[in-house]
């Protein structure tokens, strides 16, 4: 009795799937199902569904369908359909869409009637899809093509704190031939040649096109209008050659900002690959160092897009649209005058330079010396200019403002607040010192040397006066090592430079720390291994001008200013004792800088040769000269270093420059 009972529920439960297997499948489930395929981009499944193949070939229909959606870069498809009233009898065969989806032009939506028929195909009854290019687009119904339509944008200017043009768009010339008014055509196009620094075969091409006739304008080269004059008369008194104005990038200050503001050239299929997709095409430049680089997404803007459908008879329909959004313009602390000023002082010399406000924390220039011409770059320089470029001993592709240096004696002023902070050092309490020597028995041959001597205890005012090296050795040794490098690290040694534009880290050591006595005090006098950049020197400078507080750089005009980077690094009182120093560092008959001791304005400042030398007993190692200043009213710290001033004078030589600017802008 128990067997038959399970047969029979085995049998009904048979029954019952043969029943749901032959239960057919209606048209909303048949719609669902391409729903699904057509929101998962399964486009061949899709095709499986459609009744009409004769007139759409799988083909046809895929091919279409993926060229379509992915020029269009078409994301986030989603569609909803309603299901009529109908009657019990009769089954609904056609549905209403609402289809929507992000593409390269923004969200699209519209709305579809999909009707569905029933067909007989080998031996099974089915619904399929009444599919037109309608449901690609509606506008495509009726055998219209569907392109893409792209609005460049402009690229955003970059200005100055005084709104003189740094980067802008301006005009510039685009130079050709016009083939109907060669006069000799072999010798001209020869001259072009070597005046564009192309090849005649260059020209043979650009000239070969079916379309080009004797009044094409065929454009070889494009300039900017500050071209030399002698050189542009050359170029255009040859018969053949015209010029057009278009709008281009250019650089009114050249070399004086070319590291500063860099410059845009063609992308590159590296920076091609590196970038979002769609954002660039192989056509496109962008900027390749500098300002026009670190701000690159800010400048560059957004195209506009317009995904438009056309008609056989030329109508055309926008299906969707984003407008083009050009770059933002940006605005810089610089100061033009004051960046050229100090770029011409350098005089062909190498070296870098950097101002700033001490009491905003604005930077007003940042020089590197030698330059190169952004112009060129942009849009080509001759291949001998860039082979001298390249083998250039002084190296004018390097940017010096970026990296960091030793800052010889320059550095003593903070050695000195240092002290005075952690209490090795007390205003007006001096230490004997004999001679122009000094070393420690366990040093063997090595000692530390200074230029001058003192009949008196030398004192920290007496030191930062004379450069005393033994003075600062043996403060930095009676404070020992780790008083000494938490003094330099409280002033941002060590540590990310807070400025929008990057800046290599001033260090201490190689490793951070100092474990050799010599080592400590080497650095105690600016030697050793110290590393500073010139706007990090600035910047720990204006301590001494806010009364202990030291101020963040800034960058951008709309930056927050007078924004405290480390406070309470020294009290009211010991400011006062070192920008008296500093003052007597100039007035002083025993002082380091006379030079800057000048009659248009009262300067107060820190000389320093950095010595770059193998050994002590190296004559001929290189030296670098330095010197931070500041006037009376204190509106500007100028921190300028040159190269290789040991056959000019020292740091001497570039006091005399450093006072020349002060003496041109004040």
């Amino acid at each position: 009795m128990k067997r038959f009972f399970l047969l029979g529920s085995l049998l009904c439960l048979l029954i019952g799937l043969v029943a749901c297997s032959n239960e057919e499948e209606t048209a909303e489930d048949r719609i669902q199902d391409y729903v699904d395929y057509w929101t998962e981009k399964n486009f061949s499944e899709m095709y499986k569904m459609i009744g009409d193949k004769e007139a759409y070939p799988k083909e046809v229909f895929v091919d279409r369908y993926q060229k379509i959606y992915n020029d269009l870069e078409v994301t986030d498809i989603s569609i909803t359909y309603r299901v009529p009233e109908t009657t019990e009898e009769e089954e609904p065969n056609s549905f209403p869409l609402e289809v929507s989806m992000n593409t390269i032009a923004g969200e699209v939506n519209f709305e579809a009637e999909m009707a569905l028929t029933e067909k007989k195909v080998e031996d099974e009854t089915k619904w399929y899809i009444k599919w037109h290019p309608g449901f690609i687009f509606p506008s495509l119904k009726d055998g219209a093509e569907v392109g893409v339509q792209t609005t460049a944008p402009e690229r955003g200017e970059i200005y100055d704190r005084n709104q003189n043009g740094l980067a802008i768009n301006a005009t510039i010339y685009s130079v050709g031939v016009q083939p109907g008014r060669f006069e000799q055509k072999e010798e001209e196009k020869q001259q072009i040649a070597d005046l564009l620094d192309i090849s005649v075969e260059a020209i043979d091409k650009a000239l070969s096109p079916g379309w080009v006739n004797e009044n094409t304008f065929v454009p070889l080269k494009d300039m900017p209008t500050t071209i030399d004059e002698e050189y542009k008369q050359k170029l255009f008194a040859i018969p053949s050659v015209v010029k057009k104005d278009i709008t281009g990038r250019t650089y009114p200050y050249s070399e004086a900002t070319a590291h500063l503001v860099g410059y845009i050239g063609q992308i590159t299929a590296e920076e091609l690959k590196a970038q979002k997709k769609g954002t660039y095409s192989q056509n496109d430049q962008i900027g390749k160092r500098g300002l026009e680089q670190l701000f690159e997404s800010r400048l560059k803007g957004e195209n506009g897009v317009a995904i438009v459908a056309e008609s056989e008879n030329g109508d055309s329909t926008v299906i969707a649209e984003k407008q083009v959004q050009d770059g933002e313009d940006i605005t810089v602390t610089i100061d033009a005058n004051i960046q050229q000023t100090i770029y011409n002082s350098f005089d062909e010399d190498a070296g870098t330079a950097t101002a700033i406000n001490p009491k905003t924390g604005e930077t007003l220039a940042l020089v590197s010396s030698p330059a190169f011409d952004p112009n060129e770059l942009t849009y080509g320089i001759s291949q001998s200019k860039w082979e001298a470029i390249q083998n250039d001993e002084q190296t004018p592709l390097t940017n010096r403002f970026a990296a960091t240096f030793s800052p010889g004696s320059a550095i003593k002023p903070i050695i000195g607040a240092i002290g005075l902070q952690n209490g090795s050092i007390k205003n007006g309490e001096g230490i004997d010192i004999n001679g122009k020597t000094w070393s420690k028995d366990a040093w063997g041959n090595y000692a530390v040397r200074r230029v001058s001597t003192s009949s008196n205890p030398v004192d920290l005012t007496d030191a930062l006066i004379r450069s005393d090296n033994i003075y600062f050795a043996k403060k930095a040794i009676e404070m020992d090592s780790d008083a000494f490098v938490a003094g330099l690290e409280s002033f941002g040694f060590g540590q990310e430079l807070p400025f929008t534009y990057p800046i290599q880290d001033s260090s201490i050591s190689s490793t951070g720390s100092i474990d050799k006595e010599i080592l400590l005090a080497d650095s105690g006098y600016g030697q050793g291994q110290l590393q500073v950049s010139a706007l990090h020197l600035a910047t720990a400078f204006t301590t001494f001008l806010n009364d202990g507080d030291m101020l963040q750089p800034t960058l951008e005009l709309d930056e927050e200013n007078s924004v405290t980077w480390q406070e309470g690094l020294l009290s009211s009182e010991d400011t006062q004792v070192i920008k008296q120093a500093l003052r007597q560092v100039v007035t002083a008959s025993n002082g380091t800088a006379p030079e800057a001791n000048i009659d248009t304005v009262q300067l107060s400042g820190k000389t320093g040769t950095a010595e770059l030398k193998s050994s002590q007993e190296d004559t001929k190692g290189q030296e670098n000269g330095w010197f931070v200043a500041y006037p009376e009213d204190e509106s500007m710290i100028l921190s300028m270093m040159v190269e290789h001033v040991e056959d000019k004078g020292g740091s001497h030589y570039t006091v005399e420059k450093v006072a020349n600017i002060f003496n041109q802008l004040y």
